[in-house]
């Protein structure tokens, strides 16, 4: 069978899952995710194993894409997370009769075929085939040729869960190749099966969906996110946060990666955040680099993701330059101030315009399964249908349902 055949073959079987899903009682996908979560674990050596195959080709980005009995089991928790959220499948929305008397609901309905290309990360496989299933979707999975091995084995498992729980395989499909002509497919809609495509990866990836598909994609950008030191931040709290915005991982996308700080703070401050960091390479503008001895800053610098232990460093002269610095550079994903001072972080908070606005808290929160959805898609950083993490709502529509009594229009 051909590529072409396999994919249109694909899409037909996820276009009749999608029909049948929708009639599957939210009980049931609650079922069938708990039982994913059960057969991760219960699988758990033969994932290492692929992943190990993975690992050792893998040339960059390796903490994204190694797995351990840790990370798998944070995996399946997520899962169980998620079986566990309410049901919104059928959710009245909203109600109401205008001046015509017609009985009108708004009606939380699934998207339909969702198609999920993405790179380096293979916990990704299981987060979306549990919160496209929640939200009574079917997902298409095209992982990234240096994670293939590691995906195919967790999706063996969401199988294996799919079946004890009586659930049709084609909710959950994997596109059995890496091969780039496979997106390509994708793109095009596999025959007008895929409803929405979700790219998930660094910026090659999302510009080419972004510029070649013909259908409605869902993405974010790079995570260039800012942390910004007020100069009303308590001293403590703004080492402690910086740190850990910066350092828990450098290679998610919520992490830090332009620190800006007030003037009034930088000489007292400065120096305590900068020993605090240890080995993170700081680069700094002039300023920066009179408090403390660092390199310098080039202008691409400010615009750079570098998903690594570097951090860029930038003193400003108060609230307004801040803000003005991350409206340039910042790309919409995650933005943190550290302030005492409640007004100035309420300005920031309604100024700053990025997906997730954060007060005194690492901009490492930024992930869905902090944010009570038991896990994500990713972080979306458009502003239509959805923003921020992608949870189980956000993959959802609605609809109209309008009920007369014989009513006829004049």
């Amino acid at each position: 069978m051909t590529l072409t055949d396999q994919m249109t073959a694909i899409g037909a079987q996820a276009r009749t899952a999608a029909d049948a899903l929708r009639s599957v009682p939210g009980e049931q996908r609650s079922a069938g995710i708990s039982a994913m979560a059960r057969h991760l674990r219960a699988n758990a050596s033969a994932i290492l194993a692929a992943n190990a195959h993975d690992v050792a080709a893998a040339t960059r980005l390796v903490d994204r894409l190694r797995l351990d009995e840790q990370r798998i089991e944070a995996m399946a928790a997520s899962l169980d997370t998620i079986a566990a959220l309410p049901d919104v499948i059928g959710e009245e929305m909203a109600r109401w009769t205008p001046p015509n008397g017609l009985d009108i609901a708004r009606v939380r309905t699934p998207i339909g075929v969702i198609g999920m290309i993405y790179e380096s990360r293979p916990n990704v496989t299981a987060d979306a085939a549990a919160i496209c299933l929640r939200s009574a979707n079917v997902v298409i999975l095209r992982p990234g040729s240096e994670a293939f091995a590691s995906c195919v084995a967790i999706n063996a498992a969401l199988q294996a869960g799919l079946a004890e729980a009586g659930l049709p395989p084609h909710i959950v499909q994997l596109v059995p190749t890496p091969d780039r002509e496979a997106v390509g497919m994708m793109l095009e809609g596999l025959n007008g099966a895929i409803e929405l495509i979700i790219p998930r990866g660094g910026a090659p990836l999302v510009e080419r969906v972004t510029r070649e598909s013909k259908v409605p994609t869902l993405g974010h950008l790079e995570g260039l996110c800012h942390t910004y030191v007020h100069a009303s931040a308590d001293p403590d709290m703004a080492v402690a946060i910086t740190v850990n915005a910066k350092m828990r991982r450098t290679s998610v996308c919520g992490a830090t990666e332009t620190l800006l700080i007030d003037r009034d703070a930088a000489p007292a401050l400065l120096p305590r955040i900068a020993a605090a960091l240890g080995d993170c390479e700081l680069r700094g503008d002039e300023e920066t680099r009179a408090i403390v001895p660092m390199i310098p800053a080039t202008e691409a610098d400010w615009s750079t993701e570098y998903l690594g232990p570097i951090l860029a460093v930038r003193t400003v002269a108060g609230l307004d330059e801040a803000i003005a610095h991350i409206r340039r550079y910042g790309t919409g994903h995650t933005e943190a101030i550290i302030a005492a001072d409640p007004a100035a972080a309420d300005t920031f908070l309604d100024r700053v315009d990025a997906a997730i606005v954060i007060w005194n808290a690492s901009t490492q929160f930024a992930d869905g399964g902090e944010f009570g959805f038991g896990g994500e898609i990713g972080i979306a950083t458009g502003k239509l249908h959805a923003r921020g993490p992608v949870g189980p709502e956000q993959l959802t529509s609605f609809k109209y349902k309008v009920r007369g009594a014989g009513r006829i229009r004049p």
